[in-house]
């Protein structure tokens, strides 16, 4: 459904609620929900994307900066941004939301699909319509599809994997097996006959 500005206000301002809820720390202190970068270059990779996002029209809506003290902490960052926006496309692992205004759902999927990763992806709808497009042949192209849930792990029983350039192939759930097997298709004729397909007929001639 198309709800326009007041609904766009609404989810930002309960993003902007929960983000500021969030404790940084130590990962193994009971209640931290947000740990250290692994490094000091993805801390400057955090940096560099939300200078390129502002470079592009961004707008920070929460965080933007370091989180002060030792260590690779950095503010989980929500950023609202034009959905033409050629930083939108980029994976830069770190902890950046970007938020954008979205006409209607084929615009949303469009602009799902034309990025170059292709590993999961949500949609919140009560539309049995939307679910349906959403999950369907000309819907999202990730090799996982949600409905109603992020990306949370739970999918990790099924068939995990992406699509494009986060790569190919499946792992878990019921097609783990496959990776290690080279799969053929065998068939066995037991008649005296020759069966051909696509309407040839030479008659009874025997084998």
């Amino acid at each position: 459904a198309e709800y326009g500005e007041g609904k766009f206000n609404e989810i930002v301002f309960k993003l902007k609620t929960a983000y500021k809820s969030i404790k940084i720390g130590d990962p193994l202190q009971s209640g931290t929900l947000c740990g250290p970068l692994h490094t000091k270059q993805q801390v400057e990779q955090f940096k560099d994307a939300i200078e390129t996002a502002i470079k592009q029209g961004g707008q920070i809506l929460y965080g933007g900066t370091t989180y002060p003290g030792e260590g690779n902490f950095v503010i989980p960052t929500i950023i609202e941004i034009s959905p033409d926006a050629e930083i939108v496309k980029h994976e830069t692992f770190a902890p950046i939301l970007y938020v954008m205004k979205i006409k209607n759902l084929e615009e949303a999927v469009k602009l799902n699909n034309s990025v170059p990763q292709g590993l999961s992806s949500s949609l919140f709808t009560q539309n049995p319509k939307n679910l349906f497009e959403w999950i369907g042949p000309n819907g999202s192209d990730c090799g996982i599809i949600n409905v109603n849930i992020p990306t949370s792990g739970a999918e990790i029983g099924g068939a995990f994997g992406g699509e494009k350039a986060t790569g190919g192939g499946r792992e878990s759930g019921s097609d783990s097996w496959k990776q290690y097997m080279r799969r053929g298709t065998v068939t066995v004729n037991f008649s005296e006959k020759l069966p051909l397909a696509q309407g040839i007929n030479f008659g009874d001639a025997p084998i």
